[in-house]
């Protein structure tokens, strides 16, 4: 059988090279963001792993609005999803892109998911190029504004950063441009807004792009603000978790200013999410899904740098967006593969 997993940010999927035949492998479908992500490398990353193992044929359509992928994962329509932990937390209360549904089926629907592992998606940041008149967060009132695809968490979240940073609203204090993430490099090079305020990796492929058009400068939140009530309440709901990165951690990118507070560091709201199975896939397959991440991290990374900052192995709460309000569980093969690994999980992430 054919592999269907797609080619990107220099992971060559190995699925059509395995010592084992592939029709003695079960073949699973998953959907993922795009490529040049946390979500896209996890995913094909994983499909990576699982056909050189010889575990699994995993068939990975990529490009995928997340709020459709976990709806598509917790219908039985794919076994493996990506997916910010706010849309969980949406569609249990049938709120949001899940309001169609009502509370009961989207509380219902949702048990279906379990966690295999958790990470960030990306640190929110505004960023402009320098030729913008946009030189800070100040300066966005009355600008088009690149705030995330048409609908999903990503939009969602920037709305509500833009708002807890400036007090203005999408449509009214500013004019929010939203594209699909396969849309969004070319249309920042062509100057379609002038500004974005997206989840931001380091380096980040769509602003490696924007830099061959000219010079970016880029914003985090102000330390007076990320250390107030406002932004402190934002970095502890469903999805969210404040992040504070020595901006010289980062590393040098000509053409890139990253502009930071006065110690020297950046700070924001990153997004967590993680990569799910649906409740009924077996033990055997959801553990060995999780070792071979866990096992192979550190390969990860150096194919893909942005990920050491993607908090992947904390499985702390605060840092990971579980319990509390989340309604996600790790799956019990996954559970294993991490305690086997050295790692706990905490009891309120365990389901009952």
């Amino acid at each position: 059988m054919k592999a269907l997993i797609q080619l990107s940010a220099g992971l060559a999927v190995a699925a059509a090279v395995m010592s084992t035949p592939a029709n003695a492998m079960s073949t699973l479908t998953g959907e993922t963001a795009c490529a040049g992500g946390a979500p896209g490398t996890m995913v094909i990353t994983l499909g990576e792993q699982l056909a050189a193992k010889g575990i699994a044929n995993l068939q990975v359509q990529d490009c995928q609005t997340l709020t459709n992928s976990l709806q598509n994962l917790v219908e039985g329509k794919t076994d493996v999803a990506a997916a910010p932990f706010i849309l969980p937390f949406l569609m249990s209360r049938g709120a949001g892109p899940y309001a169609k549904m009502g509370k009961e089926t989207g509380a219902e629907l949702i048990q279906n998911a379990r966690m295999l592992y958790t990470y960030r998606f990306g640190i929110f940041a505004l960023y402009a190029y320098d030729s913008s008149p946009v030189k800070g967060w100040g300066d966005l009132e009355g600008k088009r504004v690149l705030n995330g695809p048409p609908r999903g968490g990503a939009l969602s979240n920037a709305r509500q950063i833009i708002k807890l940073a400036t007090g203005l609203d999408d449509g009214e204090g500013y004019e929010g441009v939203q594209l699909n993430w396969g849309q969004m490099p070319q249309a920042i090079a062509d100057n379609t807004a002038d500004a974005m305020v997206l989840p931001s990796y380091f380096p980040d492929t769509r602003i490696t792009r924007a830099l061959s058009a000219g010079s970016v400068s880029l914003w985090g939140i102000p330390q007076e603000l990320f250390d107030g009530e406002a932004f402190q309440k934002y970095s502890r709901a469903p999805g969210s978790g404040g992040m504070i990165v020595d901006v010289a951690d980062f590393g040098e990118q000509p053409g890139l200013t990253i502009v930071g507070d006065a110690d020297g560091k950046l700070r924001s709201i990153a997004t967590v999410g993680g990569d799910m199975v649906h409740k009924d896939l077996d033990f055997e397959t959801a553990k060995a899904m999780t070792a071979a991440m866990i096992e192979n991290f550190d390969a990860i990374v150096q194919k893909a740098p942005f990920m050491r900052f993607s908090g992947f192995g904390d499985l702390d709460p605060a840092v990971a967006s579980t319990c509390g309000p989340n309604p996600l569980k790790y799956h019990p093969g996954a559970i294993a593969a991490w305690e086997e690994a050295g790692y706990t999980v905490p009891d309120c992430a365990k389901p009952a």
